[in-house]
């Protein structure tokens, strides 16, 4: 790969794939030598880019008082970050999300190779992490395997899904299994069937499968159906396959026949959060994250269970998590010391024992697991049937030469004429395989 010692990225270069303000290209950067400290001193600053909500005004005292370190917060945003890490001085701690993330930053050298930092910590320790951290890790080609380059602060089976018990018996329905997947197939037709509607207008979504992001969700579909979006490299993308066009399939009838949230019928809410809260819709594939909303609402909590990951029939049981959001550091980081003892203390100590025990994903470090709510019936019903599923995770590999919301945004130009009938399902592959392709050739390129 190559790099340029010293020097900072090129904006041009950074911005050369950019899609809709996302960044899709930068030259390598070998950055600075590793600090490495025995200790952090008194009166330490930390900058960390993050959105609201990830790090709470109450949790920056915390952090004062304990650590003796001031931590700054800076709105996270794409172009802020990219003129900081462009101009030499970026933030010492960054958010990111790992399933998308960390393969992108790391094959443009601007992250930090935390392994020496892993290696030397007591609080963050290497049997402890659970395997979802290995999205973090690049190794020049793969991700999952390599180095690690941040930690995911929680996470969740995003294929997993909650269903709404009241919904399903007003329906006649059986309850999908807590043990057994349902196959992609069964779990439409059980959406169409749940499906209420008033004068043309859905009034109850029988079922919401959109995932993260559509390219994470596609990537992890075409895996339940036995291939790969990728091809060995990460530099192509090939929707005709077989397994591609499996899951491109399933994905543009589900938004044909408008049992759900898509591009041609949003949910005017946004999100699935409150429309399922309402009773509005009956199956949501928002993973073990969402019990944190649910658990709060007894009514909602008392008719909830989660499901495992659907299948595809034939296809290996593949429950992956297309999120992991967490943070990396900066090679450029001017801080690292101190970065580091924030780094630990966010994901090993206080504020990770209240992540873990509000329910709003599952906890990173696995001595943590005994945090997780559990007090109550639902609860143990819930954590039953996520403790079963985490024996079917995998890491799900994403191109290292683009971002995934570059890659929406070329699939939201071209799906809605599938969804809307007006070209097959076979013209949409071959569009994608042509405009994705241009882009993951530039990202290649920029990366070297």
């Amino acid at each position: 790969m190559r790099s340029h010692a010293g020097a900072p990225p090129s904006r041009r270069r950074f911005l050369a794939l950019s899609a809709g303000g996302a960044v899709a290209g930068a030259a390598a950067l070998n950055g600075c030598a590793l600090q490495v400290s025995g200790s952090v001193g008194g009166g330490e600053s930390v900058t960390v880019m993050v959105s609201p909500g990830d790090i709470t005004p109450d949790q920056v005292r915390q952090a004062k008082k304990k650590l003796g370190i001031s931590v700054e917060l800076v709105k996270w945003d794409i172009t802020k970050l990219i003129a900081m890490l462009t101009s030499g001085n970026p933030p010492d701690l960054v958010r990111g999300v790992g399933a998308v993330d960390a393969a992108y930053f790391a094959a443009r050298g601007v992250a930090e190779n935390l392994d020496p930092y892993f290696a030397r910590s007591t609080v963050l320790r290497a049997a402890d992490l659970d395997p979802v951290n290995d999205l973090w890790r690049f190794d020049g080609r793969t991700q999952g395997k390599g180095p690690r380059y941040g930690m995911a602060k929680d996470f969740s089976q995003d294929s997993m899904y909650w269903y709404n018990t009241a919904v399903f018996d007003k329906a006649g329905l059986a309850y999908p299994s807590e043990t057994e997947p349902v196959t992609f197939e069964q779990w439409q037709e059980d959406a169409r069937r749940l499906a209420r509607r008033k004068r043309g207008q859905t009034i109850v979504f029988g079922g919401s499968y959109a995932g993260l992001t559509r390219s994470t969700l596609l990537a992890t579909m075409t895996a339940s159906a036995g291939g790969s979006l990728f091809n060995d490299d990460f530099s192509r993308v090939d929707f005709t396959t077989p397994e591609a066009r499996k899951a491109l399939a399933w994905y543009i009838d589900y938004c044909r026949t408008k049992v759900g949230p898509s591009l041609i019928q949003p949910d005017p809410n946004g999100w699935d959060g409150p429309t399922y809260q309402a009773g509005r819709m009956a199956m949501t594939n928002s993973g073990y994250w969402l019990g944190g909303m649910i658990g709060a609402d007894p009514k909602l909590a008392a008719v909830s269970r989660l499901a495992p990951a659907p299948v595809f029939a034939g296809g290996p049981r593949i429950s992956a998590c297309q999120g992991g959001t967490g943070l990396w550091m900066p090679k450029k980081a001017k801080n690292k010391d101190a970065a580091w003892r924030v780094f630990e203390w966010f994901f090993g100590e206080e504020p990770a024992k209240e992540r873990a025990a509000g329910g709003w994903g599952i906890p990173t470090l696995k001595s943590l697991r005994p945090l997780m709510p559990h007090q109550e019936a639902y609860q143990q019903r819930t954590l039953k049937v996520q403790d079963d599923e985490l024996r079917h995770y995998s890491v799900v590999s994403f191109t290292p030469y683009t971002r995934a919301d570059a890659l929406d945004a070329l699939f939201n130009q071209a799906a809605p004429a599938a969804m809307n009938g007006a070209i097959s399902v076979d013209s949409l592959a071959g569009k994608l395989n042509d405009v994705v392709n241009e882009q993951l050739k530039r990202g290649k390129e920029q990366v070297g």
